[in-house]
Protein backbone atom coordinates (compact mmCIF):
# COMPACT_ATOMS: atom_id res chain seq x y z
CA UNK A 1 0.00 0.00 0.00
CA UNK A 2 1.29 3.04 -0.79
CA UNK A 3 2.01 5.71 2.06
CA UNK A 4 1.89 9.70 2.08
CA UNK A 5 5.27 10.97 2.60
CA UNK A 6 3.39 12.85 5.61
CA UNK A 7 2.24 9.59 7.03
CA UNK A 8 5.40 9.69 9.98
CA UNK A 9 4.89 12.62 10.93
CA UNK A 10 1.11 12.52 11.30
CA UNK A 11 1.71 8.95 13.13
CA UNK A 12 3.94 11.30 15.46
CA UNK A 13 1.87 13.47 16.28
CA UNK A 14 -0.95 11.20 17.15
CA UNK A 15 1.49 9.62 19.65
CA UNK A 16 2.73 12.94 20.71
CA UNK A 17 -1.16 14.34 21.54
CA UNK A 18 -1.79 11.25 23.19
CA UNK A 19 1.31 11.74 25.57
CA UNK A 20 1.13 14.98 26.52
CA UNK A 21 -2.75 14.44 26.87
CA UNK A 22 -1.84 11.94 29.80
CA UNK A 23 -0.17 14.57 31.91
CA UNK A 24 -2.68 17.26 31.11
CA UNK A 25 -5.62 14.75 31.99
CA UNK A 26 -4.19 12.16 33.73
CA UNK A 27 -7.22 10.76 36.00
CA UNK A 28 -8.96 10.01 33.21
CA UNK A 29 -6.58 8.24 32.14
CA UNK A 30 -5.57 6.91 35.44
CA UNK A 31 -9.67 5.09 35.30
CA UNK A 32 -8.58 3.31 32.46
CA UNK A 33 -5.66 1.34 33.90
CA UNK A 34 -6.32 -2.36 34.99
CA UNK A 35 -6.69 -2.82 38.52
CA UNK A 36 -4.43 -6.06 38.09
CA UNK A 37 -1.55 -4.39 37.11
CA UNK A 38 1.02 -3.88 40.05
CA UNK A 39 2.12 -0.10 41.48
CA UNK A 40 -0.19 2.94 41.51
CA UNK A 41 -2.60 3.65 38.39
CA UNK A 42 -0.85 7.24 37.88
CA UNK A 43 2.51 5.41 37.79
CA UNK A 44 0.86 3.58 34.74
CA UNK A 45 -0.68 6.63 33.15
CA UNK A 46 2.70 8.78 33.69
CA UNK A 47 4.50 5.54 32.01
CA UNK A 48 2.58 5.28 28.83
CA UNK A 49 2.50 9.05 28.35
CA UNK A 50 6.34 8.86 28.37
CA UNK A 51 6.67 6.05 25.93
CA UNK A 52 4.11 7.87 23.77
CA UNK A 53 6.15 10.66 23.22
CA UNK A 54 9.38 9.18 22.95
CA UNK A 55 8.22 6.99 19.84
CA UNK A 56 6.86 10.11 18.68
CA UNK A 57 10.04 11.69 18.72
CA UNK A 58 11.69 8.53 17.47
CA UNK A 59 9.08 8.85 14.26
CA UNK A 60 9.91 12.53 14.02
CA UNK A 61 13.39 11.84 12.77
CA UNK A 62 14.02 10.05 10.08
CA UNK A 63 17.27 8.76 11.53
CA UNK A 64 15.33 6.96 14.08
CA UNK A 65 12.16 6.67 12.06
CA UNK A 66 12.43 3.13 11.09
CA UNK A 67 13.12 1.48 14.61
CA UNK A 68 10.81 3.93 16.60
CA UNK A 69 7.62 2.77 14.17
CA UNK A 70 8.50 -0.73 14.98
CA UNK A 71 8.56 -0.06 18.60
CA UNK A 72 5.25 1.95 18.28
CA UNK A 73 3.87 -1.09 16.53
CA UNK A 74 4.88 -3.35 19.51
CA UNK A 75 3.36 -0.60 21.92
CA UNK A 76 -0.09 -0.15 20.38
CA UNK A 77 0.31 -4.78 20.39
CA UNK A 78 1.54 -4.13 23.98
CA UNK A 79 -1.39 -1.97 25.11
CA UNK A 80 -4.61 -4.39 23.34
CA UNK A 81 -4.27 -6.45 26.73
CA UNK A 82 -4.85 -2.97 28.81
CA UNK A 83 -7.74 -2.37 26.65
CA UNK A 84 -9.88 -5.56 27.04
CA UNK A 85 -8.96 -5.29 30.27
CA UNK A 86 -10.70 -2.40 30.01
CA UNK A 87 -13.79 -3.19 28.03
CA UNK A 88 -14.16 -5.97 30.66
CA UNK A 89 -13.88 -3.57 33.52
CA UNK A 90 -16.12 -1.04 32.16
CA UNK A 91 -19.15 -3.35 31.14
CA UNK A 92 -20.94 -1.66 33.66
CA UNK A 93 -20.80 1.98 33.45
CA UNK A 94 -23.03 4.08 31.40
CA UNK A 95 -23.69 3.32 27.57
CA UNK A 96 -21.45 6.14 26.02
CA UNK A 97 -18.13 4.87 27.98
CA UNK A 98 -18.87 1.01 27.28
CA UNK A 99 -19.03 1.54 23.77
CA UNK A 100 -15.57 3.82 23.88
CA UNK A 101 -14.37 0.97 26.20
CA UNK A 102 -15.14 -1.52 23.35
CA UNK A 103 -14.82 0.58 19.70
CA UNK A 104 -11.04 0.98 21.02
CA UNK A 105 -10.08 -2.42 20.45
CA UNK A 106 -10.62 -2.71 16.44
CA UNK A 107 -8.96 0.55 16.53
CA UNK A 108 -5.61 -1.37 17.47
CA UNK A 109 -5.56 -3.43 14.31
CA UNK A 110 -5.25 0.13 11.61
CA UNK A 111 -2.69 1.66 14.32
CA UNK A 112 -0.67 -1.30 14.31
CA UNK A 113 -0.50 -1.31 10.99
CA UNK A 114 0.28 2.26 10.52
CA UNK A 115 2.84 1.83 12.26
CA UNK A 116 4.26 -1.22 10.78
CA UNK A 117 3.95 0.78 7.23
CA UNK A 118 5.84 3.58 8.40
CA UNK A 119 8.50 1.63 9.86
CA UNK A 120 8.46 -0.43 6.05
CA UNK A 121 8.85 3.37 4.79
CA UNK A 122 11.93 3.72 2.22
CA UNK A 123 13.54 7.28 2.06
CA UNK A 124 15.36 8.53 -0.83
CA UNK A 125 18.13 8.79 1.32
CA UNK A 126 17.85 5.19 2.41
CA UNK A 127 17.44 4.08 -1.11
CA UNK A 128 20.62 5.92 -2.37
CA UNK A 129 23.06 4.45 0.55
Amino acid sequence: MARSRRSPLLLAGLLATAGMAHFAAPKSFDAMVPGVLPGSRRAWTYGSGAVELALAAGIALPLTRRPAARAAAAFFVGVFPANVQMAVDWRRRPEPLRTAALARLPLQIPLVLWARGVAHQVTRAEEGR
